[in-house]
């Protein structure tokens, strides 16, 4: 990057300089030059990012790794669970205070499905294998 630096600043320094021999009139012209370049150079190096992350994340891939999309960790879950945790009581003072029995049973019901919407998006295969398992009853 320090290359890149040393050359930009080698820029404006040319452009500075032509600006002195050339006069004002052609500050607009060497100002629109220079940040044409400045550009081309701020393009080139997002480019460069992009197809660095984009050949990281094919090759995770390729390792059978899971997709960066789909990355959770610890504390995304534990975040998760007790900010579910500290939204059920007021959800259950007030489905219990408004409905009684069935609109406490409503809000864990709520809580419930969402947390296992949850847990189904992290870890998609978590409910997978019950589907596929063989059904043992036919086999006696």
């Amino acid at each position: 990057m320090e290359a890149q630096d040393a050359d930009l600043k080698k820029e404006l320094d040319a452009t500075l300089q032509a600006r002195r021999e050339l006069g004002e009139e052609y500050e607009p012209a060497l100002v629109d030059s220079f940040l044409e370049k400045v550009d081309q150079r701020i393009d080139a190096a997002v480019e460069r990012r992009l197809r660095r992350q984009f050949a990281e994340q094919q090759m995770q891939v390729a390792r059978g790794a899971r997709s960066p999309r789909g990355t959770d960790s610890w504390g995304e879950r534990f975040g998760f669970a007790i900010v579910s945790l500290v939204l059920a009581i007021p959800l259950s003072a007030i489905g219990g205070g408004i409905a009684h029995l069935p609109g406490l049973v409503a809000a864990w019901v709520g809580i419930v499905g969402v947390n296992a919407v949850q847990a189904v998006r992290l870890n998609p295969e978590l409910f997978a294998a019950r589907r596929h398992r063989p059904d043992r009853s036919t086999e006696l």
